[in-house]
């Protein structure tokens, strides 16, 4: 086990944690804030020194991410079909997104500029969980990833889907998924591994523990 192998675990976790809150949201019509914050903190860290960093630091990624690694060693694990079905769908297309987006420098460059000027406003409110830094968030993945060919159908009670403050949430939760999807492919993390590193992964979540 490397510190790579400790690293993509922390990416891998922020993905199944967006995904799950996905999933929760769109069913339910809420989530735990504390769940909610750490990842969209992660969207305007851009340039953080550490995985562990952009996630809350040594002291608070373990319990930001809770939910995320619990689910992750679930998915990971023979405890496999304790997952929601919708969450392994969302983490996957995160992961197949972020892909398609990485080839698309012109739209990375335009999501770039558009976390700057919302890093900027954030400075007039007092939470990122300001409707109008979600909303903004949500405006980003509208203009840019919700344009390629390939998008994440998200399901759940259309009661809740089509209240724009959820709607807005969803989409902010999915573009948290591939802020994290890029860190997992920027860490050597790649699709087949989900399959055949799994043990390897395990591990490295563990230690984490």
């Amino acid at each position: 086990m490397t510190s790579k192998e400790k690293e993509q675990t922390i990416a891998l976790s922020a993905v199944f944690q967006a995904a799950e809150l996905v999933a929760i949201l769109a069913k339910t019509g809420k989530v735990d804030n504390a769940s909610l914050q750490p990842m969209i903190e992660s969207i305007l860290l851009v340039n953080a020194p550490s995985t562990e960093d952009i996630y809350g630091g040594q002291w608070d990624c373990q319990s930001n991410l809770s939910l995320g690694r619990n689910v992750t060693r679930k998915a990971l694990s023979k405890d496999r079909s304790s997952v929601n079905p919708d969450t392994l769908r969302y983490a996957l297309s995160l992961v197949h997104l972020e892909s398609k987006l990485a080839k698309t420098p012109q739209m990375l460059s335009t999501i770039g500029e558009k976390i700057s000027q919302i890093e900027q406003k954030k400075a007039h409110y007092d939470s990122l969980l300001h409707e109008n830094i979600i909303a903004a968030i949500s405006g980003m993945y509208q203009e840019t990833l919700s344009t390629l060919p390939f998008r994440i159908q998200v399901q759940g009670d259309s009661r809740f889907l089509q209240q724009p403050h959820i709607a807005n949430q969803v989409r902010t939760l999915l573009m948290s998924g591939i802020r994290a999807a890029m860190l997992w492919r920027q860490l050597g993390g790649k699709r087949w591994h989900l399959i055949f590193k799994r043990k390897t992964l395990l591990k490295a979540l563990e230690s984490r523990s």
